[in-house]
């Protein structure tokens, strides 16, 4: 049961990915997860982008206490906000996710035993990867969705080069050193989805971009 939920959640986040191909992943600080209601300034500029037409949010894990209650209060402040955990290494993550019921989580890295430890447990984990290698287990694998990581250090044509050797790819997300500039020249380059970090979030020109971008978008559906 939980191995066939691993794989309707990989094709939920596929379909939430087509329709909006923009990953937005923050990283709380100790003020946020202490912060009670809504009283966190973090929070607040979450449900500023989900009022935008935010709909992918991924939070890094943190093994500190206030991290489950932050995730409850954007589950709370968002609803319907397709909410995720981010830099996922460790086991001790995988029951946070679990309790949660988390749509998906990310990791930077491959790492076998941790995806088939989450896949044991129901919770998706979207492997990082970076070599033709780890794209080629994760594939055999049986991942549909995989991260690019970092994309920046890759280029926006290194994806499409895996092709002709590796065959049929899996839904990529490109993650790490991109901007909100980036969006248009990484999808154009078949990349499934972007994702963007928390720079963009502490950046205020950075912040406006990523609101008008979602205005737009949301307006040409």
């Amino acid at each position: 049961m939980s191995s066939n939920l691993w794989l309707v959640r990989q094709e939920l986040l596929v379909a939430s990915l087509q329709h909006q191909p923009l990953l937005l992943v923050i990283r709380p600080e100790l003020e946020d997860l202490a912060a009670s209601g809504s009283g966190s300034g973090l929070l607040a500029q979450v449900q500023q982008l989900h009022a935008a037409g935010l709909r992918n949010l991924e939070v890094a894990w943190v093994d500190q206490p206030g991290w489950m209650g932050f995730m409850q209060r954007v589950q709370d402040h968002c609803p319907g906000l397709n909410l995720g955990a981010a830099s996922v290494t460790v086991s001790k993550a995988l029951n946070d996710l679990s309790l949660l019921d988390l749509s998906y989580a990310m990791a930077p890295c491959w790492c076998p035993e941790l995806v088939e430890q989450a896949r044991g447990l129901g919770v998706l984990l979207v492997p990082g990867v970076f070599s033709p290698t780890e794209v080629h287990q994760a594939i055999r694998f049986g991942c549909r969705v995989v991260k690019l990581f970092p994309a920046a250090n890759l280029g926006p044509g290194y994806w499409s080069c895996l092709q002709a050797p590796l065959g049929p790819l899996p839904f990529v997300i490109a993650a790490g050193g991109l901007d909100v500039s980036d969006l248009p020249v990484w999808l154009e380059a078949g990349h499934g989805a972007v994702a963007l970090g928390r720079r963009v979030v502490g950046s205020p020109p950075a912040f406006q971009a990523l609101v008008d971008w979602l205005h737009q978008s949301t307006s040409q559906r």
